[in-house]
């Protein structure tokens, strides 16, 4: 699977009661052989993915696009690989640590 057909795949995973009253947007700037950048726009009860960058996102993930799919996979911790600094967050970290909560099927 390549890192963009996963991030396709989030808005039909979507928890949307978790989601219902949220206005937010995901960054995720991805390095590597597949980088490219993503948002996540999360806004009641909907996801959307756009390619490209927003002048203004809620959080950023900063990340290696094959350690991206195995976040996104649930073959990979979030706290771990931003433990170990291979995942860098900038912005509103409570908005990182709720993706889980927004994506339940995508693991731990």
């Amino acid at each position: 699977m390549t890192v963009k057909e996963v991030i396709d795949s989030l808005p039909s995973k979507l928890d949307k009661e978790a989601a219902e009253d949220l206005d937010v947007v995901y960054q995720f700037d991805l390095m590597g052989a597949q980088g490219g950048r993503y948002q996540l726009v999360v806004r009641n009860g909907t996801c959307e993915v756009k390619e490209g960058s927003h002048p203004a996102p809620h959080v950023t993930l900063s990340m290696d696009a094959n350690d991206c799919i195995k976040l996104l996979t649930g073959q990979l911790s979030g706290t771990a690989i931003a433990l170990s600094g291979r995942l860098q967050i900038a912005g509103d970290i409570g908005l990182a640590m709720q993706l889980k909560s927004l994506f339940p099927s995508i693991g731990h």
